[in-house]
């Protein structure tokens, strides 16, 4: 659509570095795109974190990851995202919730950003059951020590890397 879209067309941004994108994130992002017109995955640059991927590569695992996913676009940023979102028009950032030992640090993102722009909402959605405990972290460290991992990312991610 238009940078005239009308009132009803609704768009979510959804960011994170993706290092590498799971089937944790692919479980957040297909409920975000059967509530959304639109969701807009964000993948940012994050140099501090010392991403085991390049940006690149990221970007790429996400945009195969969601090829057959027809109202998911990809992008890669490198900016506080309340302006990205002010920049793309969009108003709702989705983030995803594992545990309760997400949402302390979840909340204190979402208060922080609301305090930017206060039109920014953020939509806070789970994994089902079986990707709750799934996380990058977790597939980074098992692809350290050369351990299966293949059942806890997309089939396209595994073909890209």
């Amino acid at each position: 659509m238009s940078d005239n879209q009308n009132s009803t067309y609704k768009k979510a941004i959804y960011s994170g570095t993706f290092d590498p994108i799971t089937n944790g994130h692919i479980d957040i992002v297909r409920r975000a795109a059967n509530i959304f017109d639109e969701v807009i995955i964000a993948v940012a640059q994050s140099e501090r974190k010392g991403c085991m991927f390049s940006h690149d590569q990221r970007v790429e695992f996400v945009q195969a990851a969601t090829k057959n996913l027809k109202n998911v676009r990809v992008i890669g940023f490198d900016t506080l995202l309340v302006d990205l979102a002010t920049q793309l028009k969009v108003n709702t950032i989705i983030r995803g919730l594992r545990a309760v030992s997400d949402f302390e640090y979840e909340l204190q993102m979402g208060y922080a950003n609301s305090s930017i722009n206060k039109r920014i909402e953020t939509l806070y959605l789970m994994p089902s059951l079986e990707n709750a405990f799934v996380s990058s972290t977790i597939v980074r460290e098992i692809i350290r020590f050369n351990g299966k991992y293949d059942h806890l990312i997309p089939k396209e991610v595994l073909e890209c890397m």
